[in-house]
């Protein structure tokens, strides 16, 4: 019994190192580099500051702007690619010729990096030579040429047009998965009711597939805050930092900086809003009731 238990351990030991070694002593440095000025360009004076980079943050106004950023971010985001994700699974769910070749086509962004779907949004929204400033020129829908991504008005909005577009691959195939679960009886007996198809969709299909959607929505929500890498293609945070969310700020601050504690509070506070959004998340929507969730 003793070897069976040393060849488990010595089996399991070189993951358990890993996991350690780049998950969570990574994260406990993160934590005390929060409370150190811990700067790249002085590092031989490093020391414990207490709150100082805690308090810098919340008396710095770009904090705020991103902040405030992340919050559209994420609600606009999620709730679009969960729309456009539900309604392409749907249209996927019964066969059809070429279904599967529609398929490939249709999940190929999810395999793509956000930063090079950032930098081919970018092109598409360019001010002069853009593909959409042009559609919109040759519809009559515009007059003049539209700086997408140099208005601070125009910034926010387009990002999150690229994200929700990155996104809806992700919801398409979770959902789909789902979908093809739900047992062909249940739409039988809603047959026989004479339900219609949105009584059927309403009250058999979203139900059954509920868990799968408060998972979905769950993760894609935690990715989303966490995600900077369509901004940083798209605008680097600009202009004037009208596009940074807190997650490129924290970047800004490691990058263009070098202040790693300053960049670790920031980290910290978003770990801790990240907490309390999964625990009101579950709370409301009683994930533990919900199927075998």
């Amino acid at each position: 019994m003793r070897k069976h238990t040393i060849f488990i351990l010595s089996g399991l030991l070189p993951a358990l190192l890993l996991v350690l070694a780049f998950t969570y002593y990574p994260f406990l440095k993160g934590i005390i580099m929060a409370f150190q000025d811990y700067k790249l360009f002085n590092l031989r004076n490093v020391k414990f500051v207490g709150f100082d980079n805690f308090k810098a943050a919340f008396h710095d106004p770009k904090f705020f702007t991103a902040l405030k950023n992340s919050g559209y971010w994420v609600f606009f985001s999620l709730v679009f690619q969960f729309l456009f994700g539900l309604a392409l699974a749907l249209l996927l769910k019964k066969p059809f010729r070429g279904r599967g070749i529609f398929q490939g086509f249709a999940f190929y962004s999810w395999a793509l990096s956000g930063f090079l779907i950032g930098m081919i949004w970018k092109w598409m929204f360019n001010s002069q030579i853009g593909v959409i400033n042009d559609l919109l020129l040759r519809l009559g829908i515009i007059h003049e040429r539209i700086g997408f991504l140099s208005d601070p008005k125009w910034a926010m909005i387009s990002v999150i047009i690229a994200n929700v577009w990155y996104g809806i691959a992700f919801f398409a195939i979770m959902l789909l998965a789902a979908l093809q679960s739900v047992p062909s009886e249940l739409y039988e007996a809603a047959d026989m009711d004479g339900a219609t198809g949105i009584r059927k969709l309403w009250n058999v299909t979203l139900p059954y597939i509920l868990p799968t959607i408060i998972a979905t929505t769950l993760l894609r929500a935690i990715w989303i805050f966490n995600d900077p890498t369509i901004i940083y293609g798209l605008t680097n945070g600009g202009p004037a930092g009208s596009t940074h969310i807190l997650s490129s700020m924290m970047l800004d601050k490691i990058i263009y900086a070098g202040d790693y504690g300053a960049a670790s509070a920031i980290g910290v506070i978003m770990i801790a809003l990240l907490l309390l959004y999964t625990i009101f998340f579950l709370a409301v929507t009683k994930a533990e009731k919900v199927g075998d969730f």
